[in-house]
């Protein structure tokens, strides 16, 4: 496969696909940002900025055109409009489409509460797969990350509050898990991209590291000098919770249930095979990882 150069990212204003721009910029890629009509977002100088209605196939093949690749970093709520990305690729000649698969593996999820809420996602990537099958200059990469790291941290979402000094603990906090920091995730695609044929019509696992909850909240102690206060919270209470949700049609209820997913003790959804050996990356060290975080708090 010739190289890739050219990359449209739709959704580039959210959470992932900021740092996937700054990193393709980075990087040298030509970066065209493909957003709604009516959206107001900013884009770094040197990406071209292309406003569509990303509900048409024929507008968005149309803002597609010229591009070798496609990356959709749309939100969770909006992921699916993957199916209308795809095929307007699919008619613009894109060679290379990247789902808005970021996240944990939703395929192994499939049949339980958490992997219910996202079937939009598993059923994506197999329209890819089949889709690949039937046309040979089309390929794809979804690439699972598990949670990211920084932006939970940030805003609370897995128990710890660095403001506060608290942090709860789910079951006995010594489940590993595999979360991804939002820099890394752009530093992967980079890495998908610029390896093609390496990389074309794969799954893709990653994760900045593996560490438990208590591993990562022993080293936030020790880098703030403080004592965090501890809440424990049992993998039950969270799925009773995430039920009540569900039932009074709160969407919400994906939090407690993605909670449950990663800590529950025994459940074993850490990474087994880490792909960034692939990609030619190495995996980030957790105390460097937070002492950077600790500096943007």
């Amino acid at each position: 496969m010739s190289t890739i150069q050219k990359v449209a990212v739709v959704g580039g204003s959210g959470n992932v696909g900021v740092p996937i721009i700054e990193a393709l910029l980075e990087s040298g890629f030509v970066v065209t940002a493909i957003t709604r009509i009516e959206s107001t977002a900013t884009f770094p100088t040197g990406v071209t900025v292309k406003r569509v209605d990303v509900t048409s196939v024929d507008a968005l093949a149309q803002a597609f055109k010229g591009q070798d690749a496609v990356v959709s970093t749309v939100a969770t709520v909006a992921t699916n409009m993957d199916k209308t990305f795809i095929d307007a690729a699919l008619a613009a000649k894109v060679r290379r489409f990247i789902p808005s698969e970021f996240g944990a593996d939703r395929r192994e999820a499939r049949g339980t509460k958490f992997g219910d809420i996202f079937n939009a996602k598993i059923e994506h990537v197999e329209y890819l797969s089949e889709v690949s099958k039937k046309h040979d200059c089309f390929t794809w990469t979804a690439l699972s990350t598990g949670p990211f790291f920084d932006w939970s941290i940030k805003v609370g979402l897995f128990g710890i509050d660095f403001k506060n000094k608290t942090a709860k603990i789910f079951d006995s906090g010594n489940e590993p898990y595999s979360p991804t920091t939002l820099s890394f995730i752009g530093k992967c695609i980079v890495a998908i991209l610029k390896q093609p044929d390496k990389t074309a019509n794969k799954y893709l696992t990653v994760a900045s590291f593996t560490a438990t909850q208590r591993e990562v909240l022993k080293i936030f102690e020790e880098e703030t000098g403080s004592k965090f206060q501890i809440t424990n919270v049992t993998s039950s209470e969270l799925e009773k919770v995430g039920d009540e949700k569900l039932a009074s049609g709160d969407p919400s209820a994906y939090v407690e249930f993605v909670i449950q997913w990663l800590f529950a003790d025994g459940c074993n959804h850490a990474i087994k095979d880490n792909a960034v050996k692939l990609l030619g990356l190495e995996e980030e060290d957790l105390r460097t990882v937070v002492k950077k975080l600790l500096t943007e708090i």
